[in-house]
């Protein structure tokens, strides 16, 4: 069981390596006004929460404890990021301050899985 949750960690990071990368590909057009949701912005949203769903469930049908408080708290900014996205995915241009919200949600939420232990 812990390869399987070591592996879907693994594409858990690699959905948010593609959320960041995308968000920082598109920062520099942030600064123009020019800035787009690219689609893997949104694909690395959608693997997060697939993958962080079964994350969840894979550690308690192991018997591991899961804080369901800051599971809560990721899932709630995840839910904001991939709306955001989601919605913004077909514009041509996005405001700054959306796109920044997504940035800022997206650092946030590295954080929190990082240091709230």
């Amino acid at each position: 069981m812990d390869v399987l949750i070591h592996a879907v960690v693994g594409l858990h990071i690699i959905g948010i390596a593609a959320l960041l990368g995308g968000f920082m590909t598109q920062m520099k057009a942030m600064g123009k006004g020019e800035a787009r949701m690219v689609p893997a912005m949104l694909h690395g949203a959608l693997t997060m929460l697939v993958t962080g769903v079964a994350l969840v469930g894979l550690n308690q049908a192991d018997g591991n404890t899961v804080n369901t408080v800051k599971i809560g708290v990721k899932l709630a900014l995840l839910v904001v990021i991939l709306g955001l996205v989601y919605v913004k995915r077909d514009d041509e241009k996005v405001e700054a301050a959306a796109f920044g919200t997504v940035g800022a949600l997206t650092a946030a939420n590295i954080f929190v899985a990082v240091l709230w232990t």
